[in-house]
């Protein structure tokens, strides 16, 4: 029988071991942690956001990458990701704004359904194991009884970027490629927040949500969430903004999303009396304490004309440090370029060895468009690698 090796047990990895084995190959996963999709499971811990329910067109518009990364996508976007989890007996709910879950809003019940699925399918798993070298023809890993090395017919890796290296996307991967002749493009950090060096008077807000607002970073507006933290600035809405930011645009906060600025400025005009200025926000725009305080944090002194004051509220300039470090973020770009792939996902000068997932140079918000990436390029690596086994087994044959 065929063999098939996957370095990789995340979500990517899981997807192309399913379609080989579906193909009838005998599959070996490699892991290099105790457990697999451990990476997976935490992003799942505040509800496992699958997918979004959007029009595909609009999906896609959020993933950065080339045309070949958008037609795998396509290929199996939001519906055919939502119709897997429930092949996997995994109901799934959408949320108010697009996103979708599994009913049981956690990634265990989800994770145990594959795995279940997998190891009837005799998909085994190999765990501890360390992927170190490529020696000929050999995949050569660090295992718990000692180096040990395989010869696959056909091998799809699926190694995770570079953030997050304790769950095991570590990125040490670029080495063992480039030692092979495999250039890849350096990791930048994605989904990330930032540093700001808060004065003492933040403090007590750390913790707390800011919302609504909108957050303008480049061509890029979204209206959510964000959270004031030791560190800096983190939460959904700064992340979708994070790659205009990390790219060096300006982050701007509009602290009355639902008020437009002649509205904001005409009740800021009312007559305050021996109101202060803090309650007179309060009281005219229903400004809660910590959106307050970081008017006065990048604002101070705050303008005393309406209208002045009404366009800082509209656009605060939120100045910060810089990214914070990039095993922090929630994702990575960079990695192993397209241009080095072939229609398949298979390293051109690697034949043979095909790749998926994180680790590929592409770049999404959290939001679903992630998760659905790395599913969708897993089955797409999978059911190539599948094909490419076969029809060397079919030419040896001949």
């Amino acid at each position: 029988m065929t063999q098939a090796l996957v370095i990789g047990a995340g979500p990517g990895g899981l997807m192309a071991a399913g379609e080989l084995a579906r193909a009838g190959l005998s599959v070996t996963i490699a892991e290099a942690k105790p457990s697999p999709a451990r990476k997976f499971l935490m992003a799942g811990k505040s509800g496992l956001n699958l997918t979004k329910a959007e029009p595909l067109e609009q999906f896609l518009s959020q993933i950065l990458g080339p045309k070949q990364l958008h037609d795998i996508v396509a290929d199996f976007g939001p519906e055919a990701v939502q119709d897997w989890a429930r092949g996997l007996g995994q109901e799934v709910l959408t949320g108010s704004s697009g996103r979708v879950f599994p009913k049981a809003m956690k990634a265990s019940p989800l994770l145990r359904a594959w795995l279940a699925e997998l190891g009837g399918m005799g998909v085994q798993m190999r765990r501890g194991w360390v992927w170190t070298a490529i020696r000929a023809r050999d995949m050569v890993f660090a295992t718990p009884g000692g180096e040990q090395a395989l010869r696959p017919d056909v091998t799809v890796l699926a190694l995770g970027g570079g953030s997050w290296a304790h769950l095991g996307s570590d990125g040490k991967w670029v080495s063992i490629l480039a030692e092979n002749g495999v250039a890849c493009v350096p990791f930048q950090p994605s989904n990330m927040g930032f540093v700001v060096a808060w004065s003492d008077h933040m403090t007590r807000h750390f913790g707390v949500p800011i919302k609504p607002v909108r957050l303008h970073a480049g061509d890029t507006s979204v209206v959510g969430e964000f959270v004031i933290s030791s560190k800096g600035v983190e939460g959904s809405a700064i992340y979708a903004v994070s790659r205009a930011m990390r790219d060096g645009a300006v982050l701007f906060v509009d602290l009355t999303p639902d008020r437009s600025v002649d509205d904001v400025a005409t009740r800021l005009a009312k007559p305050r009396g021996k109101t202060s200025l803090t309650n007179h926000l309060r009281k005219t725009l229903k400004l809660d304490p910590a959106k307050i305080a970081l008017l006065q944090e990048f604002a101070r002194p705050l303008p005393t004309d309406p209208t002045a004051l009404a366009s800082v509220i509209k656009a605060l300039p939120v100045l910060h440090h810089g990214p914070r470090p990039m095993d922090e973020s929630i994702s990575t770009a960079g990695g192993l370029p397209f241009g080095a792939l072939d229609a398949g996902l298979m390293v051109k000068t690697l034949p043979g060895v095909f790749a998926c997932g994180e680790m590929l140079d592409w770049d999404a918000p959290t939001g679903g468009y992630l998760l659905t990436t790395c599913l969708a390029t897993g089955r797409h690596a999978g059911r190539a690698a599948a094909k490419w086994a076969q029809d060397q087994a079919a030419e040896a044959r001949t």
